[in-house]
């Protein structure tokens, strides 16, 4: 530790800090976090590091009259808030893929239901491995380093600031939660329906006669070619808007070139040099395949295979251009140990778990999880093997995420591109020991899913103990409240992402899933052998072209090729809203205060659309599963009939199907007439409403000279 260094609260200090309060409320906040950010990740393929947000509401809990806390509680709850959204990024960029892979036509798993347990073992295991491996680095990247860390940095300032007088932002973060959450309530089709999210439909091409002709310029005859380019409007949605806001106009548009280039070339390419696709697809009753559904075949076949192609290379490029930060980092981790060793006895701020029991704990987490890779493999030695990569990869892919954290902080920390590297190394050394097919898949996952989730927690943690570092916080009661929040949300956090499946299916255009998909398909590639090879290579050749032209980020690049077009149009949208709100800045001449209060506002007004919108929809996913099962119950048959009988009057079934939503239980239609006929256009007031408030908000009295 530096010798001019002075935390916020002093090294003597005596105040409370690791109280049963803090700790409760921060599991309840990660728990909320966790959840908004399941939808958010499998709908967009991004999550929002919860560490500013979840500063913000601690100062605003522990200024109740019965919450009364000072910084260093609120710091144990921010700590253990964060968390949340860590540990379920990790998850729900691996998990899912259990349901998407499949070998010869069969699915590793069928459901989330009936494999609970292993999901919250391996959520268990990968969230406290990636804890215990951050601990021993916490010293030579936060102490002795001179990294940046810009978001830690950024929310020390913002609780240093909440600590003086009154502070706005629990109003802006729990204002534009309630009016996102209101928003999507009027846009899903769950809650009462009056805004359409999207429309969609299609251009046709005129019909046009091409002579095709050999190299001698001898004609070999005319085809005729025609096709269509599907179009769609950008989703209604502010969540996707307010991630828009906070990644900025120049990533957003990058991530948008990639659904330009998917929707509006390759689709359109394909069907019009496949004029007889059409009857080829055509339905069983002799009628041709709609433009519409032929657009969405050709992408979920043909584009995706290679816009996977094209993030694996991506990704790859993505740790070598890394390097010299990665080497650094491992160079970091093995000195730690030699850091930890000196000196005699250690101040408050510089105490953590002692390594003993962090070597102690890691070996006993590999067994349960070494089962789990038995159960999937029924062979010893290849879980021996599998649990080895796990360890290994996950130690070292943990110390470069924390610190690229440190680098750019946790919403740029790579994490896609370092399960990858785990994911292909196991791979092929589980083709290499023979185990393929379904079981060889189940175990490249489990290896995956583990390390994926330990480098998302240990980068949350490494920049929540950088925080800590900087308001006076004692890193080993940081960590414990960090383990106690995780052990608890491994138990909890699949019930969301299992209700956002029965409402959405994972996979589905609704929720893509695009991180999940990902892992599916290149483990199903490598081991079951099941991958349209001529697509991904073209992939990765399109990559490369993107690597020599110097294109910016060809991973966004790739994963808005992935991506639905109105889910990245609509984010395109809010990157707009942040070009408007920074030509008002340049246009006002602010002062450097005034534009860090602005762009603070921003951030936390698109941090509460994102945490409203997501919150809504689990908690809508929720009453639809739990009606569903209420009517379907037999019990309730046998027990309630009367009652079971006045619901289902009230639910009934609408194509096959039980009809429930808020617009079926508030006025009795499955739709609405309005909705119906103006649906469309009426969704033009969810983008007037977020974009009036994410571009003149910021700007409203206050900001200082």
């Amino acid at each position: 530790m530096t010798k001019d260094f002075k935390p916020f609260v002093p090294e003597n200090s005596t105040e409370a800090e690791m109280s049963v309060k803090a700790v409760v409320v921060g599991v309840f906040l990660s728990a909320v976090f966790g959840a908004a950010n399941a939808y958010l990740a499998m709908k967009a393929g991004q999550t929002i590091a919860a560490t500013i947000p979840a500063a913000v509401i601690a100062i605003a809990l522990f200024r109740l009259p019965f919450m009364r806390g000072g910084v260093l509680e609120q710091n144990i709850t921010r700590t253990a808030a964060s968390v949340g959204e860590a540990l379920v990024a990790g998850a729900a960029f691996t998990i899912p893929a259990f349901l998407l892979a499949q070998v010869g036509g069969v699915h590793i798993w069928a459901d989330f239901g009936s494999h609970f347990w292993e999901s919250v073992v391996m959520m268990l295991a990968g969230g406290l491995l990636g804890i215990f491996f951050i601990i021993i680095l916490r010293r030579p990247l936060c102490v002795d380093s001179d990294l940046p860390f810009p978001e830690a940095t950024a929310c020390a300032e913002v609780v240093k600031a909440g600590q003086h007088g009154a502070t706005e932002a629990p109003r802006l973060v729990f204002g534009a939660m309630g009016i996102g959450a209101l928003l999507k309530f009027f846009t899903d089709s769950l809650g009462f329906h009056v805004f359409r999210e999207s429309m969609s439909g299609f251009f046709r091409l005129p019909h046009a006669f091409i002579s095709h002709l050999d190299p001698d310029k001898v004609l070999i005859g005319k085809v005729e070619h025609a096709g269509a380019v599907p179009y769609a409007t950008p989703s209604a949605l502010s969540a996707l808007m307010g991630v828009g806001y906070i990644i900025g106009p120049r990533l957003s548009a990058i991530n948008f070139s990639g659904s330009v280039l998917a929707w509006w070339v390759l689709i359109p390419l394909v069907l019009f040099v496949d004029p007889d696709l059409p009857r080829r697809l055509a339905a069983p009753d002799g009628s041709v395949a709609a433009w519409d559904v032929l657009s969405f075949s050709v992408w979920f076949n043909i584009v995706r295979p290679i816009a996977v192609g094209t993030m694996l290379v991506s990704a790859v490029y993505t740790l070598y251009s890394m390097r010299e930060s990665l080497l650094a980092s491992i160079r970091g981790a093995l000195g730690a140990a030699g850091h930890s060793a000196a000196g005699g006895v250690r101040s408050r701020l510089d105490q953590d778990i002692p390594l003993k029991w962090i070597v102690v704990s890691i070996i006993v987490l590999i067994v349960p999880i070494g089962v789990i890779y038995y159960h999937f493999t029924n062979s010893i030695g290849s879980a021996v093997l599998a649990a080895g990569v796990m360890t290994v990869t996950g130690f070292i892919l943990s110390a470069i995420g924390g610190y690229l954290v440190g680098l750019m902080g946790s919403s740029n920390q790579p994490t896609s591109g370092l399960t990858l590297s785990a994911l292909v190394v196991a791979a092929l050394l589980m083709v290499a020991v023979g185990v393929k097919g379904l079981p060889g898949v189940a175990a490249v996952l489990g290896v995956a899913s583990v390390v994926c989730i330990a480098c998302s927690v240990s980068g949350s943690l490494i920049q929540d103990l950088k925080a800590g570092h900087l308001l006076g916080g004692t890193p080993w009661k940081m960590q414990v409240a960090e383990i106690i929040s995780v052990t608890v949300l491994a138990f909890f956090l699949m019930l969301p992402i299992m209700a956002l499946h029965a409402t959405y299916t994972i996979g589905s255009r609704a929720l893509p899933a695009p991180q999940a998909g990902l892992m599916a398909v290149l483990s199903q590639g490598i081991v079951g052998g099941e991958m349209a090879w001529g697509l991904v290579g073209m992939g990765c050749l399109f990559g490369i072209m993107l690597i020599m032209i110097d294109a910016p980020a060809p991973m966004l690049i790739a994963v808005g090729m992935y991506l639905p077009f109105e889910t990245t149009s609509a984010i395109f949208v809010g990157g707009m809203f942040k070009w408007m709100a920074d030509f008002i800045v340049a246009r006002k001449k602010l002062s450097p205060a005034a534009k860090d209060v602005a762009e603070q506002r921003g951030t936390l007004l698109a941090s509460g659309f994102i945490a409203g919108e997501a919150i809504l929809a689990i908690f809508l996913s929720g009453g639809f599963i739990g009606m569903q099962a209420f009517l379907e119950s037999k019990w309730i048959a046998a027990h309630f009939p009367i009652a079971l009988q006045w619901v289902s009057a009230r639910f009934p079934q609408f194509q096959g199907n039980f009809d429930i939503s808020c617009t079926r239980l508030l006025a009795n239609k499955h739709e609405l007439e309005v909705f119906a006929h103006w649906g469309g256009w009426l969704s033009l007031i969810v983008f007037a409403v977020v974009g009036w408030i994410l571009i003149r908000g910021p700007f409203r009295k206050g900001l200082p000279e």
